[in-house]
């Protein structure tokens, strides 16, 4: 059945049909159903509406002009001769935008004494200091975007050079460049968490230490639909057309910025080409535009190019750190304690502490029985690009550092790695259990769910696979990667359900749909409880006005959030109904009963559906003044009652050719705990998604900048991205229990696919490097580092040809 064109009608049909054909719908794509995305037709038709695709009339173009150096003074900005230029209506700068307040840090965090974390004021331009290559110094308007470029270029900013610090490491040095003056040692944060002293004391006693040097790399976002703006000013209140992850919570921060209300400001958000945590924040185009559009009467639009967004976009992960796990004799674990550098960039995101600290800390705990954590890490402003979350935001990171830690402890003091794992997994009779995270885990079943992945990965015929490939001169590993994630907290969110007057159903929510597929889920929720059929339910998520409060979308939360409120506002519908049906019906609403959709006399075949009584309303349906005169619902729900805590246990097989150092990905297999499945297709979907970008970051994405602060990995000339030819199929398998959180027992699954992945293809990688004596290497695991590895490795038999 085609859900996107209405079924053909057919002839001499019976009383009752279109009752059981509505029924057989709803049956047939309910919750659990792998129905396929609604919006896809439409966006592989080309006819997705993104922000570049809308234009206002009479708009204008913005470019923004950056710094070429990395750190300096500037000591004048001349843009005469830009507003001289052929078409040129202004040129900003920051002495245009002082009116404005900063682009905030929202992390209230506090340092290891008790003192606040240092939040230096961040304009939308800079002022008397550039901090990075990239950093906007400038925003030139004019009629058309050559007339901009061209002017961009004649804007000439006198700079006097600073030396750079580029790593975290560099920028904590004694005597390294200072990059805020009120910020001593570049340090904005000393993060602390855990009992030091009885983390001390565990590694006192402790059998056996394992202690890695770990690196988890930069990556650029290079989300599909590059950063745009199309703002407007009309009537005193502003309007901005802009990709988000969430309207409501951006109208509130551009409002602030702006100095005004939100009721101020209306935010537009179509169709997103992908975000990964990157477009939730206000960016300095959005002032900009939105000054420009006040002050010069017109909309003016701005789309970043590709070679902008590599150095202008958020970047992600950058945090070096040393791991350390004591075990007891028997490998029990006793501790872990985590020592990191988290490099910021050149500023704060609005949420850049919380990746390199609190996420960690919630997150290195995996489904582990550790009883001891420590972390410490110091959030460190470099002269880079700015670092926010990015897929993950912290889980993956604090997953793969524990994951990488057990297999080095497994090594190096002789234990089975699967064995170590399942000695230390936490039990399905200890759950609930109250982690040294301080996070209580409500659901779960690891032990039995790594047993599963390790048989459907065939994990014991691995030494054969490896022989085999030994016989080829390839080398062969096999890594695990079990993950647990922690989700973001609950908020408030909405449920808006309407009944159209064409006979559908709107759903309006405020968390937002950048590529994930919310539409499809969100109308299955529904459409099990109200028995509705699936197409004919709608989502709107991206008109502000819309909205009475919104919490977004990020840290894997959507379904938890927005499902919880659809529910909950299906509940008040329902009850509704029934008082409406008692009047329609001629009884009492304490003998109305709801079920697949229909209100119903109890003990009767008396019914009405719940788009027939909505209908009647529409016709003018006369009832009591004191009953309720629509079906429609406006729910806020508090959120669910805490987080989820999906994980599962990911197992990759590589191949790695000696003579060259490129790995192959040869075998993928996971089973993950997602609670209850809405909609397996689309889960499938957000898990290969993951994976790849976790395989992308283990394997080649690699960020480097020189001694100057110039990113010289700026293009997809220099910068690699994976692409289908290097991931193998993938092998799914679910092993759910169900989540006690939320009232659909869900658990969010949009990251997870990372969190597995680095630790499963890292630790694959190492495996088959450990038989030439290799402990231990950084991402990104690039041939060129892996040949000389081995090059530099003592010599072993590991069957190749030329040994």
């Amino acid at each position: 059945m085609n859900l996107h064109q209405p079924a053909q009608r057919q002839a001499n049909k019976l009383p009752g049909d279109d009752l059981a054909a509505e029924r057989l719908a709803v049956e047939k794509f309910a919750i659990g159903q792998s129905l396929p995305r609604s919006e896809d037709p439409m966006l592989l038709r080309g006819e997705g509406r993104y922000t570049d695709d809308v234009s206002l009339p009479g708009q204008a173009y913005a470019v923004m002009v950056r710094s070429r150096n990395a750190h300096g003074n500037i000591r004048s900005i001349d843009t005469d001769a830009a507003r001289k230029m052929p078409g040129v209506l202004a040129v900003l700068t920051a002495a245009d935008l002082k009116a404005y307040g900063p682009l905030k840090c929202i992390i209230p965090f506090k340092n290891r004494d008790g003192s606040p974390m240092r939040k230096p004021w961040r304009g939308a331009l800079a002022k008397d200091k550039v901090r990075y290559v990239g950093d906007p110094v400038a925003c030139v308007i004019a009629e058309t975007v050559l007339a901009a470029k061209d002017a961009a270029e004649a804007v000439a900013i006198d700079i006097e050079p600073l030396p750079a610090a580029i790593t975290a490491e560099e920028a904590v040095r004694d005597g390294a460049p200072v990059i805020y003056e009120d910020v001593p040692g570049n340090v904005c944060l000393d993060y602390h968490f855990g009992d030091t002293d009885a983390v001390n004391a565990a590694f006192a006693k402790a059998a056996h230490v394992t202690r890695l040097n770990l690196l988890n790399s930069r990556v650029v976002v290079n989300a599909m639909e590059p950063r745009a703006v199309l703002a407007a000013y009309d009537g005193g209140r502003f309007t901005l057309y802009s990709p988000s992850q969430g309207v409501y919570g951006m109208r509130a921060n551009v409002a602030e910025a702006l100095g005004v209300t939100p009721k101020e400001v209306r935010i537009f958000t179509g169709h997103v080409g992908g975000s990964f945590g990157m477009k939730g924040a206000v960016f300095p185009e959005h002032i900009c535009l939105l000054h420009a559009a006040r002050a010069l009467g017109r909309p003016v639009r701005w789309t970043d190019e590709r070679s902008g967004s590599f150095v202008s976009d958020s970047h992600g992960r950058d945090h070096t750190a040393t791991g350390e796990l004591a075990l007891a004799a028997d490998g029990t674990f006793l501790a872990v304690r985590i020592v990191s550098l988290a490099n910021m960039g050149a500023f704060l995101s609005p949420v850049a502490p919380l990746m390199g600290t609190l996420n960690i800390v919630k997150n290195v705990q995996g489904m582990y029985r550790t009883p001891l954590i420590e972390v410490s890490a110091k959030c460190v402003f470099t002269n880079t690009t700015h670092v926010s979350a990015y897929r993950g935001a912290g889980r993956p990171e604090g997953n793969y550092f524990m994951e990488r830690l057990i297999d080095a402890a497994a090594a190096d003091i002789g234990i089975n790695r699967l064995a170590l794992r399942r000695r230390n997994q936490i039990r399905a009779k200890d759950i609930p259990c109250k982690t040294a995270s301080e996070v209580t885990y409500d659901s779960g079943d690891f032990i039995a769910l790594t047993k599963q992945a390790f048989e459907l990965a065939d994990g014991h015929g691995f030494a054969r696979r490896r022989q085999e490939s030994r016989k080829r001169g390839k080398l062969r590993g096999l890594g695990i990667g079990n993950f647990l994630e922690v989700t973001a907290p609950p908020s408030k969110e909405l449920a808006d359900i309407a009944f159209n007057a064409d006979g559908t159903v709107t759903i309006a929510t405020g968390t937002l749909d950048f590529g994930m597929g919310h539409a499809t889920p969100f109308a299955q929720v529904l459409s099990e409880k109200l028995g509705i059929a699936v197409e004919k339910i709608s989502i709107l998520q991206g008109d502000s006005d819309r909205l009475a409060v919104g919490g977004g979308s990020g840290g894997s939360k959507s379904i938890m959030h927005s499902g919880t409120a659809i529910l909950e506002a299906a509940v008040k519908i329902i009850d509704k109904g029934k008082e409406i049906a008692s009047h329609v019906l001629e009884a009492a609403t304490s003998d109305i009963e709801f079920t697949r959709g229909q209100f119903r006399i109890a003990g009767t075949d008396r019914a009405i559906s719940v788009l027939d009584l909505a209908q009647k309303l529409r016709d003018g349906l006369r009832l009591p003044a004191e009953a309720p005169q629509s079906l429609d619902v406006t729910h806020v729900s508090d959120g669910p009652g805490g987080a989820t805590f999906p994980n599962g246990c990911h197992i990759a097989e590589i191949e790695v050719d000696p003579d060259t150092g490129a790995v192959e990905v040869v075998k993928y297999t996971c089973v993950n705990d997602f609670g209850t499945v809405i909609n397996p297709m689309i889960v499938a979907g957000q898990l290969h998604g993951g994976v790849v970008q976790g395989i992308g970051q283990a394997l080649m994405e690699m960020t480097v900048y020189d001694g100057d602060g110039q990113l010289l990995t700026g293009s997809f000339m220099d910068y690699a991205m994976p692409r289908a030819a290097d991931v193998p199929g993938f092998v799914l398998a679910d092993h759910p229990v169900a989540a006690t959180t939320n009232p659909l027992g869900v658990k969010g699954c949009g990251e997870a696919g990372c969190a597995g992945a680095l630790g499963s293809v890292m630790n694959a990688v190492i495996d088959a490097l450990g038989e030439c004596g290799i402990r231990h290497l950084d991402m990104p695991l690039t041939p060129f580092r892996i040949w000389q590895a081995l090059r530099e490795a003592a010599p072993r038999d590991v069957g190749h040809p030329s040994r």
